[in-house]
Order: structure tokens, then C-alpha cells, then sequence
């Protein structure tokens, strides 16, 4: 059976058992995180990676965090490690702005406010300090802009946790249709 593109892509890039099991400070908890449930793509783990992925990655917005963020959710709720570490780059620099934006846009109507994004993209361009950001936090965007990636994320997170369950019902479906056909075809007619 030939393989797509991004499968083969995918086989080569994907971290083995054995490259992780090497990991000098996964040794402690290895036993739990190289459990083979969270690397199988079942039926319930795949919907539940996504919409971990979903949730941390636009949530979070820290780059480096979010894929190790959504690794460790997905230990304790089952979820397929490697689908939810791939969604989270699904904010990246191409959407962050925009997810950004409209976080304050939504965060500015549940809360009846009219802040701006001015403030945190002027800390993010002049690597601001920890009090900088600490007194950010308790102006009037922040609330707004935090509210809003929470519910933002939520939504995301359960859209994409239904639309992958869809997907998956619809290649199982597709395989079994495939194999009916095969079948007809194979056996001699009465």
C-alpha cells in the first residue's frame, strides 16, 4: 500500500519508544509516560488529543510550554501524546495575532470593557521584566484577553474534540465500505 507524503513525513520525524526511553530526566515517570495507550490512535484517545492540543495550545500561547503542556494533559486523561502535542501548532505566528485579537474583542463584550491589545504587544516587543508584566495583569486588558482565550479555547477544544470524532467515523466507515467492495468483487457470484 503506498504511503501519502505526510505519513511517510511523519514516520520519519516521529520520536521512537526507545529515543524517548533515553531521556535522562523522563527515566522517573517513563513508566507512565511511555504507556502504549497514549500512543495508540484509537477511536478515544485521537478525539481526546485533539482537543487537549486545542485547549493548551491556544490557551497557553507560550511556544515552548504548549507542547509540553498538552504531553502532560493528555497523561492523566488518556489522550493520544503525539495528536495532542501536534495541535497545539495550531496557534503559531501566522494565528496568534488573530486569536489574539479576537480574544480581546470577545474578552471586551463579556466583561463590558474597552481595553486594547497595545499594552501586551508593547511588553512582548520590549521583552518586558516580570513586574512589568505583573502590573499588565491587573490593568484592564488583561482580564479581558485572558477571559477571552479561555472561552475561545474551550469552544475550539470541543469543536475540534466532535469534528474528529466525525472524521474518524467517516474513515472507519470508508475502510468498511472499501472492504465490502473488495469482498463482492473477490467472490464468485450464485
Amino acid at each position: 500500500m503506498k504511503q501519502s507524503r505526510l505519513s511517510a513525513w511523519w514516520q520519519r520525524n516521529m520520536p521512537t519508544r526507545e529515543s524517548i526511553e533515553e531521556i535522562r530526566w523522563l527515566r522517573p515517570v517513563a513508566h507512565r509516560v511511555l504507556a502504549p495507550e497514549l500512543w495508540r490512535f484509537t477511536r478515544r484517545s485521537v478525539p481526546r488529543g485533539v482537543a487537549l492540543g486545542l485547549l493548551v495550545g491556544i490557551f497557553l500561547l507560550i511556544p515552548g510550554l504548549q507542547i509540553a503542556g498538552a504531553a502532560m494533559l493528555a497523561l492523566p486523561f488518556r489522550a493520544n501524546v503525539p495528536i495532542a502535542a501536534a495541535m497545539t501548532f495550531l496557534s503559531n505566528p501566522a494565528t496568534t495575532p488573530f486569536i489574539l485579537y479576537g480574544s480581546v474583542y470577545l474578552g471586551n463584550l463579556m466583561l463590558g470593557r474597552n481595553a486594547d491589545l497595545s499594552g501586551f504587544m508593547a511588553l512582548v516587543e520590549h521583552h518586558a521584566g516580570v513586574g512589568e508584566w505583573m502590573s499588565w495583569l491587573f490593568s484592564q486588558a488583561a482580564p479581558a484577553l485572558l477571559i477571552g482565550l479561555f472561552v475561545i479555547s474551550v469552544i475550539c477544544a470541543a469543536a475540534g474534540y466532535g469534528l474528529s470524532i466525525l472524521i474518524w467515523r467517516g474513515w472507519v466507515a470508508r475502510k468498511w465500505r472499501r472492504r465490502v467492495l473488495l469482498r463482492n468483487k473477490v467472490s464468485p457470484e450464485t
